[in-house]
């Protein structure tokens, strides 16, 4: 406990009143804190984009489990069936065709319609918070009625209340009329992803069954195969739901397909499966970016370690008195290990508390960031217009609506991720300190003092 109580001691005035020659301590505390905020900030920021987009295509899309190939007219049993079993939060039937759409001008446009059951809000919850209706309503109630992505729409030059023409691939293809028809537009739906905005629309289900009853072709037994998009309560506990789903379909009368053999009964995929090359690639993008901005810990690690080398070096005959009094050399060391770990531990919670406070508060940040920066660019502006100039300096945008398809700046803090580039920032500082220590085991108290 004396050791405990001297080496702090001993350390603290270190800190406090700096070294001879050498950088303040105070740099190297704003050395950690800055890499832990700007690691923080930005991969909140990253969180906000990634997990944006995976939560759209796995509430809008595809679920977070699939049931596919089931046999036509059972879809309802089957979405029923799953929807009892505890570990799921919401099973919805439907139905996929490629259209081609044409509203008020000929050219027509290609769209992925969705059949849904009318009261699809209401039996996935998850899907209802993910769409935004800009006009309208979501209402599928009549086998007529469509709703349309918000840039589909406007590629089409609709709005609600307003008709347009459908007709399914495959029977244009075939040369065919009676696949298809006029449809109004009941609502215009806006999700935040691009892709579902431009190319999606969705129908009633049985509009859609119609749809692929006509357009059945000795090749294609089935062009709108009935399917039911399940949500869990926790997407990562999906095989064992798996598991459950496949047991309570099998008692309620439905067989499965065996392995490889697609369609000899139902076939259940997980999110895990038919998402991979979308999932594997943000998460080896985030990873690198991790890496590449750990970085900053490196090099500030090294400036520690430098400066705590020097710091041994000047403080020499400080050293040899201190083991001439009896101090070993892992106390002496630790005097300066605990100094590292003053600093990494500053560092460490100035960086993560100004880091979260940003990353809670991306939007407001950002405006304010944007406002100073319009405000320099509007001053130089005015000057250059008084001194009859012309600047064509437009204003500032972080992230523009004309350039990123996003209403907001999305931010996610993701707890253990948070704790990591804390862990990250704090063991530099103490690593480093520690390596940079070693150099007092050399010190000896009789040489050191004989010159004193």
């Amino acid at each position: 406990m004396k050791n405990v109580r001297w080496i702090s001691f001993v350390a603290a005035r270190y800190i406090s009143f700096g070294r001879r020659n050498s950088p303040s301590p105070v740099l190297s505390v704003l050395g950690i804190a800055t890499g832990v905020l700007a690691l923080t900030v930005i991969i909140s920021v990253m969180n906000g984009f990634q997990l944006g987009f995976i939560e759209n295509i796995l509430e809008i899309s595809s679920g977070h489990l699939r049931l596919a190939h089931v046999q036509a007219g059972t879809e309802m049993q089957a979405s029923e069936a799953a929807a009892q079993i505890p570990a799921v939060f919401s099973a919805l039937p439907f139905r996929e065709l490629n259209v081609l759409l044409r509203g008020r001008f000929p050219n027509p446009r290609g769209a992925l319609i969705r059949g849904l059951p009318p009261d699809a809000l209401e039996r996935d919850p998850g899907f209802a918070a993910k769409l935004v209706m800009e006009d309208g309503s979501f209402d599928l109630s009549q086998p007529g009625n469509i709703v349309l992505g918000a840039e589909l729409a406007r590629y089409l030059s609709v709005r609600a209340g307003m008709e347009i023409n459908l007709l399914s691939i495959s029977s244009a293809l075939r040369d065919e009329s009676q696949t298809g028809g006029v449809y109004t537009v009941s609502g215009i739906f806006r999700s935040g992803f691009f892709e579902y905005d431009l190319n999606w629309g969705f129908i009633n289900i049985q509009a859609a069954a119609t749809l692929a009853a006509n357009d059945r072709t000795t090749d294609d037994e089935n062009a709108a195969p009935a399917m039911v998009m399940i949500k869990l309560n926790n997407r990562w506990h999906d095989q064992r739901a798996m598991a459950e789903i496949r047991n309570a379909l099998s008692r309620a009368g439905f067989s499965f397909a065996e392995e490889g053999n697609a369609q000899g009964g139902i076939s259940i995929l997980s999110w895990r499966e038919y998402n991979r090359a979308f999932f594997s690639a943000l998460r080896t993008k985030k990873l690198m970016m991790f890496i590449l901005l750990a970085l900053i810990f490196i090099v500030v690690g090294l400036n520690i370690f430098q400066a705590q080398r020097r710091a041994v070096l000047e403080r020499r005959e400080e050293i040899g008195l201190l083991r001439a009094l009896g101090a070993s050399d892992t106390a002496v060391r630790l005097v300066f290990l605990w100094d590292g770990f003053i600093i990494g531990l500053s560092g460490g919670l100035v960086g993560m508390t100004l880091g979260l406070l940003i990353a809670l508060n991306i939007q407001p940040f950002f405006s304010l960031l944007e406002s100073l920066v319009n405000l320099v660019i509007n001053t130089v502006n005015s000057i250059l217009a008084f001194l009859g100039m012309y600047s064509n300096a437009e204003e500032f945008a972080v992230f523009s609506p004309q350039i990123f398809y996003i209403q907001e700046i999305p931010a996610r803090v993701i707890p253990i991720e948070a704790a990591l580039i804390f862990l990250f920032g704090f063991l530099s500082a103490v690593l480093a300190a520690w390596f940079a220590s070693g150099k007092v085991s050399n010190t000896k108290p009789a040489e050191v003092l004989r010159y004193e």
